[in-house]
């Protein structure tokens, strides 16, 4: 049985295909609007993937843009009743649009490029990790409930990501992921071990903060692949602005030089994998956790002696 993809990218290719028939049969926004009865808001939606189309509507765009093939409408209703079907995380209820198409990617890629220069990456942070991240969110203020509901959410999602046909994961953090304390030092002892134990399972690079400046310090950033034939790759940011999805030629090769300068500027996989295990026996010294007599190995020793 093939990986539910979620309705993100059918919502997009369906989009991005009535866009080029509107423009193709020369009928503006405005125009489809007014024969649809709807906004010309909810029409540029519909273009965007953001929402998903009923098939009423969807005849009458075919119709207005002289789609008349049978094989290319059944198409484009494919399309449509992939884009309305709900995603794994509507059993947890309503999640914030912008989520969820980020978790409809995340379903559907087959290769996951990931920067994180702040916490650990949400696939791979452990439950009492996420719980006190959770606990953080939106300045301490969700109750109780809302935080074991995130929490319950990420832990679905690494399930779903990581367990059934996964993607080609490759993820750098920045050294102060592992520095920054979230949660105790018990608790970052557990999240650094098992950090090192996922090293088996995907690509994992630590950015040392020896290394001073590198294009990492501009924020967090993932690239989402996926089989030619769904989609073209997406790069994906987020900041206190909102989010920002790019995929225009230019931009794609902007954020890709920038992740193959992050992968030159991080330690080896085996480096990386040394300091996430010599960092995480300093979190479980410092919380009275029994000491790994196993030496450290002198590179990552050195480093820490500076610091």
């Amino acid at each position: 049985m093939p990986k539910p993809i979620g309705p993100t990218i059918p919502r997009w290719q369906l989009g991005e295909q009535l866009a080029r028939m509107r423009e193709a049969a020369g009928v503006s926004q405005a125009e489809i609007a007014d024969r649809l009865g709807c906004s010309v808001s909810k029409v540029q939606k519909i273009e965007a993937g953001d929402v998903g189309i009923v098939r009423a509507e969807l005849l009458l765009m075919l119709d207005v843009y002289g789609v008349s093939d049978a094989e290319t409408r059944e198409s484009f209703m494919e399309l449509q009743r992939l884009g309305k079907q709900r995603g794994w995380w509507s059993t947890f209820g309503q999640v914030p649009a912008p989520f969820a198409t980020f978790l409809g990617l995340e379903s559907a890629a087959t290769s996951i490029r990931i920067f994180e220069p702040m916490i650990v990456h949400g696939l791979l942070q452990t439950e009492d990790y996420a719980r006190a991240i959770a606990e953080t969110w939106d300045g301490g203020l969700l109750t109780d409930e809302e935080v074991e509901r995130q929490v319950k959410i990420k832990l679905e999602r690494q399930r779903r990501v990581l367990d059934d046909e996964p993607p080609e994961l490759w993820v750098i953090l920045d050294e102060s992921v592992l520095r920054r304390e979230v949660g105790g030092k018990a608790v970052m002892a557990a999240q650094l071990k098992h950090l090192a134990a996922m090293t088996k399972r995907l690509t994992l690079q630590v950015v040392p903060l020896s290394h001073g400046g590198y294009p990492g310090v501009r924020g967090a950033l993932t690239i989402f692949e996926f089989d030619d034939r769904m989609h073209s790759p997406v790069a994906y940011v987020e900041g206190q602005a909102g989010n920002l999805y790019m995929e225009k030629d230019d931009d794609l090769r902007r954020c890709t030089l920038a992740y193959n300068h992050m992968t030159a500027a991080a330690f080896s996989r085996q480096e990386s994998t040394r300091l996430i295990t010599a960092v995480a026996r300093q979190y479980a010294d410092a919380a009275g956790e029994h000491r790994d007599t196993r030496s450290v190995p002198r590179r990552v020793a050195q480093e820490h002696e500076v610091r």
